[in-house]
């Protein structure tokens, strides 16, 4: 068992990690971090826990879930840093994930400009990107933002 000035307060891993101590109990609660008790039942966290919170608040920015960043942290050591081995799986995963939501926003940034952000519902003035409503014919959500090809608009017809 490490030495007890190696352990932390949960007071001092919220001023440490940035986050609420409510934040902190719930992480404990999903099994992201853990506590031992002292005598009094009070919380005590290993140092290792800094680097475990860092871990979810980061995995958290590239869209994780809780529950995949726990999927991930159940890969890795829990009381000292991971080895590079240890670490590249998780790195690459994390990297596909990142790849993921570039090229979601790229897309998005594309369609921004034609859509003006509404993803043609069910615009019934959409006549040019939305005719009788043919993104209903695609199921629900902004289709068009979500990645389905809009129709070619009807060339004008001439007389």
């Amino acid at each position: 068992m490490p030495p007890q000035h190696d352990r932390l307060t949960i007071g001092e891993l919220a001023a440490r990690s940035g986050l609420a101590a409510s934040a902190l109990r719930y992480y404990e609660e999903l099994g992201l971090i853990a506590s031992s008790r002292t005598t009094g039942g009070q919380r005590r966290y290993h140092r290792a826990m800094l680097r475990r919170v860092a871990f979810v608040r980061a995995a958290q920015r590239v869209g994780l879930s809780l529950d995949e960043a726990g999927q991930a942290l159940a890969r890795l050591p829990e009381d000292r840093a991971p080895t590079a081995a240890q670490w590249a799986p998780v790195a690459r995963a994390w990297q596909r994930r990142i790849d993921e939501q570039i090229a979601e926003l790229q897309l998005l940034r594309r369609k921004l400009g034609g859509c003006v952000g509404c993803g043609c519902l069910s615009l019934k003035r959409c006549a040019l990107y939305n005719p009788d409503d043919t993104a209903a014919d695609h199921g629900p959500g902004a289709r068009w933002l979500l990645g389905d090809t809009p129709p070619e608009p009807e060339p004008p017809t001439t007389a």
